[in-house]
């Protein structure tokens, strides 16, 4: 499997380096020059295994952006949760195609670049920020999610953890939101590698470019609280709280449920599901 891993990912002009196990990968990744962009790892490998080299991966600071994929033949929830929670990016489940593996690749990457990008914007913020109490914002491109998430998160007493909730809340307000973009539609376009192509494509048209998410922030002494509003038709989030086994191997679907168990305290969809409720509660 990992000499076909190698010649899909080669084919499609990256480089690969490949390990025996977790233990030569760790030993790969300690001593290269050059720094690695993705892991794409079994979870079960002999002397050190794929959640004990993802342990050691999130704890460097070298490498705590690193997205790992995990190759794996197990789809119960407990173990995507577990996965998840250790700082996992997804889950490929065994058996796959080329086109998928590629499609997992690249949307692991451009969500790193993201990432990237916010943890820059977010240190150059916070200081000012810890003034603010209460503020309303409206917006409706992707690079004003980035500068807004950029903006908002230094009100957090952990900007980073907070980032990536906040960040695939906007996004969701303005794709799925305002832009109705569907999840199949989603899938679709994230296979093709047009999905940023076709968002700004439909910002441009007559019928989308007049629409704004509104973003609220209200903050006490305990709490940072995030009100969202778009103004599309809504959705029933109740399939999407958790994670499910279903859509383990799916290109994307897990972004609310990774905001409300790893970003928030508290996540509440109101009315239709067109308004979002996030809540961050501060030290005592």
């Amino acid at each position: 499997m990992r000499d076909i891993l190698r010649t899909y990912l080669q084919s499609a002009g990256y480089e690969v380096q490949s390990a025996e196990d977790g233990l030569e990968a760790w030993q790969m990744l300690n001593s290269s020059e050059k720094p690695f962009d993705i892991v794409v790892t079994d979870r079960n490998m002999p002397q050190m295994d794929g959640m004990a080299l993802l342990a050691k991966i999130k704890a460097d600071p070298r490498f705590s952006d690193l997205p790992v994929i995990f190759q794996t033949g197990e789809s119960s929830r407990e173990s995507i949760v577990e996965g998840i929670q250790a700082g996992v990016y997804h889950y490929l489940t065994k058996p796959y195609d080329e086109k998928i593996l590629l499609a997992f690749v690249a949307a692991a990457l451009e969500d790193s670049r993201r990432h990237k990008t916010l943890r820059t914007r977010i240190s150059n913020k916070k200081v000012a920020l810890g003034l603010l109490r209460k503020a309303e914002f409206s917006f409706r491109t992707l690079s004003q999610v980035n500068g807004l998430t950029a903006l908002l998160t230094g009100l957090s007493c952990n900007p980073e953890k907070v980032a990536t909730g906040l960040s695939e809340l906007l996004l969701n307000a303005v794709e799925h939101g305002n832009l109705g973009i569907s999840y199949q539609e989603k899938t679709e376009m994230v296979g093709q590698g047009c999905w940023r192509e076709e968002i700004e494509r439909r910002l441009g048209l007559p019928e989308y470019k007049n629409k704004f998410v509104q973003v609220k922030i209200v903050r006490t002494p305990t709490q940072t609280i995030f009100t969202i509003k778009d103004q599309g038709k809504g959705f029933d989030p109740s399939p999407y709280l958790d994670f499910s086994p279903e859509r383990a191997s799916d290109l994307h679907g897990r972004g609310i449920a990774l905001s409300r168990m790893l970003s928030f305290d508290s996540l509440e969809y109101l009315g239709n599901g067109n308004q979002v409720i996030a809540t961050v509660n501060l030290p005592t």
